[in-house]
């Protein structure tokens, strides 16, 4: 790919360093994509938290992450602000803004161009406010099916988010215990999965956050009187506990409740070599070929059914699909196409009002 280096400024949410010490999707992609653009000859500047380890040039507003329990979005508001005054002062070419409060104020706030990350699912006030974003920023959706619930709202391009896939240790052979991995929450399904791990007789792992209120009230009510010898509760995994449970692993049980943007503990689990057994909501059947690196199924019974049959899956070959399609390398190609296009928009937009 033959394209100039770019000064890219991006700007995390001030709620977890980047990388996150355990749990945090948004922030291991931004680690990613920020460690990418470096190996590509890019200048980066990670706005985020003081205590962020990303190994690229930094600015921090705020000295540590801020949680995600009783957050506000001036708070945001303060990181974003913050952010612009310094990416512009460090003479940015691009900004990529993955905070929700920020690009209406840098496209207000300077010349330079936007583009902002869609995290979430296109729906309710947010909905709102990234329809009115769009006509001024480019907007990147992480999957078609998120993309595909946008409406009226303009997308510039659907980046599939990508791993360091060195970080995951493929493991020709599996373990025998089935492993849930994610969010103590209903929308995650964690009571799903261990009703299915032992519809199938096999034993389940249960490595999940869980820290704000309603996290806690979700694994009182439902998860708690579930488990047993052969359904453990083993806490938060750090990355290196993550990495070692993935690949040991007989499957992922990813039974999503909610139509997830996108799912990155199935690419985690493919980049480790072990399938997974999910449900078809939101991006799951995108980055789960259903009988080649996995098994997508809609209720219980057909959930515990591919668990009894997931020697069927090769573990190799969901290894090529990450690394095929999943990796940090291609995820960073796509957005530098995409800065590139941007730029050169803005660039013949100036010339046309001269």
């Amino acid at each position: 790919m033959d394209f100039s280096p770019l000064k890219v400024a991006v700007i995390a949410p001030p709620w977890i360093p980047v990388p996150p010490p355990s749990y945090g999707g948004t922030e291991s992609m931004l680690d990613c994509l920020c460690r990418g653009l470096d190996a590509l000859g890019h200048d980066v500047l990670l706005i985020a938290t003081g205590d962020s380890t990303c190994p690229v040039e930094r600015f921090a507003p705020h000295e540590r992450g801020l949680g995600t329990i009783r957050t506000t979005t001036v708070c945001e508001m303060a990181q974003a602000a913050a952010g612009y005054d310094r990416a512009i002062e460090w003479g940015a070419d691009i900004v990529h803004d993955h905070t929700l409060a920020g690009p209406t104020l840098g496209a207000a706030t300077s010349n330079i161009p936007v583009v902002t990350t869609n995290h979430g699912p296109f729906e309710g006030h947010l909905a709102t406010v990234l329809r009115r974003v769009s006509r001024r920023v480019a907007l990147i959706a992480i999957s078609h099916a998120q993309a595909s619930t946008a409406r009226d709202t303009q997308i510039a391009a659907v980046i599939h988010h990508g791993l360091d896939l060195r970080r995951y240790h493929f493991a020709p052979d599996s373990g025998d215990y089935a492993l849930f991995l994610g969010r103590m929450s209903r929308d995650k399904g964690v009571h799903i999965a261990i009703d299915v791990a032992r519809a199938a007789g096999i034993p389940l792992k249960i490595a999940a956050k869980m820290a704000e209120p309603g996290e806690k009230a979700y694994f009182e009510r439902h998860v708690r009187p579930r488990l047993g010898p052969d359904a453990v509760f083993i806490g938060e995994a750090g990355p290196v506990e993550k990495a070692r449970l993935l690949s040991g692993a007989r499957c992922l049980l990813n039974p999503i409740q909610w139509d997830e943007p996108f799912g990155l503990v199935a690419i985690e689990a493919l980049a480790s070599g072990t399938p997974v057994v999910t449900t078809p909501r939101g991006a799951m059947p995108e980055l789960v070929d259903d009988g080649v690196t996995g098994f997508v199924r809609p209720n219980m019974e057909g959930l515990a059914h591919a668990v009894l049959n997931i020697d069927a899956i090769d573990r190799e070959k969901c290894r090529r699909v990450a690394e095929e399609r999943f990796s940090m390398e291609r995820m960073t190609r796509d957005h530098v196409r995409l800065y590139h296009r941007i730029v050169q928009q803005q660039v013949e937009a100036s010339g046309r009002h001269r």
